[in-house]
């Protein structure tokens, strides 16, 4: 796997599991309603957290990503031809 399909795949991940985290522990509730402000939006989305650990968890499913081609487990090549 070159260092260019590395990265690629290590921002895919990370997108998707972004976006997964995303409404996870979200505080819907204000303390005093602004005109103009929607109520679904969050007050504290907290997402340094969700950036922390969007980072932790692609790095885990990256490893195992990069160990399984490295090891010639995961080899579509080989279904090919």
């Amino acid at each position: 796997m070159s260092i260019t399909g590395s990265l690629i795949i290590y921002v895919l991940i990370w997108w998707i599991i972004f976006f997964s985290l995303l409404p996870i522990d979200v505080d819907r509730k204000h303390k005093e309603m602004v005109e103009g402000v929607d109520e679904g939006s969050p007050e504290n989305p907290k997402i340094i957290k969700k950036i922390i650990h969007t980072t932790i968890i692609t790095s885990i499913i990256f490893i195992g990503i990069f160990m399984l081609v490295k090891y010639d487990y995961l080899n579509l090549r080989r279904f090919i031809s």
